[in-house]
């Protein structure tokens, strides 16, 4: 028998990139990803992409990434046919995640569903250094 139960986690200083409203949303997120967004998961996750650790549905700040690469500083955005009305909102937020030493690599969904092989290329080239 276990006599050390395990301490509750306080979300206010586990998640101290974000408020914890944008790392629920953050979660919720995860849960619901697009057709696209599963597909390239499956490429990334587990460290498939030469050793490189990605998480999705990544808070930092106000805002949530798609995919991201902390230690290479690599955020992956996939985008959708809503985006083309959010352009302002889009430029504003890579503004952000740039200013924090970020560099965010953009596809179209149908791109990543049509041609991985071909994102996943760019991304590889990327992570070598464009």
């Amino acid at each position: 028998m276990n006599n050390n139960p395990k301490k509750p986690k306080n979300l206010d200083n586990v998640h101290h990139r974000t408020s914890p409203n944008i790392f629920g949303r953050a979660k919720s997120l995860h849960r619901e990803m697009t057709p696209a967004e599963r597909l390239l998961w499956s490429v990334l996750r587990g460290n498939k992409m030469h050793g490189v650790h990605f998480r999705n549905q990544h808070a930092i700040g106000n805002y949530i990434a798609d995919f991201c690469a902390p230690r290479k500083k690599l955020i992956i955005e996939l985008d959708g046919g809503q985006h083309l009305e959010k352009e302002m909102y889009d430029q504003e937020r890579d503004k952000f995640l740039i200013s924090r030493g970020y560099r965010v690599l953009r596809f179209w969904n149908k791109d990543v569903l049509e041609d991985i092989n071909g994102v996943w290329m760019v991304i590889e080239a990327e992570l070598n250094g464009g």
